[in-house]
């Protein structure tokens, strides 16, 4: 488990909220018109992208700002490869055009507290009053598989509410949760870093990180 984050500063004005799968979509989209054969043509399974920091509007939009940055994991040896290709690169999501600059390469920083946006599984129970526990079960089962000691919890928003999240995937409504796991030791804290929870870590779903960041999370 030797991995690294890549950070770009972007150059840009606004995004849609919910854009975890449109990012997906241009970054792929760029993959696919560079004629080098080395390059893959979609991203692959060992490579999360996090979703974009901004201030929302509460219309469905959110501004960029200084804190705004692209932020992906990939293993240590790929760096490279991804640090030169996105750098310069100009995304359209759905048709707000960002452009990624300075890139910076950190090290992953291990917290005992990692928050997750948004976590997503795909549930078989439908109750929607059911939904949470079945929610937290599935995430205590990935810990588990994981091998990882740590309690999980859905957070609630300034609201008072769950923090209840959905993900736009084409014509598709994804149900999910922002995900809190307390008394992480380092090791499995940067563990839960490099696999996350859940599915869809393309689209920005299972990013965990230090609670600290909160401020500054998509």
């Amino acid at each position: 488990m030797d991995f690294l984050e890549i950070q770009f500063a972007l150059r840009g004005k606004t995004l849609p909220a919910d854009h975890g799968y449109a990012l997906y979509s241009a970054v792929k989209k760029s993959l696919q018109a560079v004629e080098d054969a080395s390059m893959p043509k979609d991203l692959p399974d060992d490579l999360h992208l996090c979703t974009i920091s901004g201030i929302p509007d509460h219309a469905g939009m959110i501004y960029l700002n200084q804190s705004s940055s692209l932020r992906l994991r990939c293993p240590a040896d790929q760096v490279q490869t991804w640090y030169r290709f996105l750098q310069n690169q100009v995304l359209d999501i759905r048709g707000h055009l960002i452009r990624l600059i300075q890139p910076r390469i950190t090290l992953p920083e291990a917290s005992d507290t990692l928050k997750s946006r948004l976590v997503t599984f795909k549930l078989k129970e439908i109750d929607h009053a059911e939904v949470p526990r079945y929610f937290l079960q599935s995430c205590q089962n990935g810990l588990d598989r994981l091998g990882l000691k740590g309690q999980v919890f859905i957070p609630s928003d300034p609201d008072g509410d769950l923090a209840r999240r959905t993900l736009q995937i084409k014509d598709k409504k994804v149900l999910g949760f922002s995900v809190v796991v307390e008394g992480l030791s380092n090791e499995d804290s940067l563990i839960l870093q490099w696999h996350g929870l859940g599915g869809r870590k393309h689209f920005g779903c299972g990013w965990f990180y230090p609670l600290k960041e909160d401020a500054y999370a998509a």
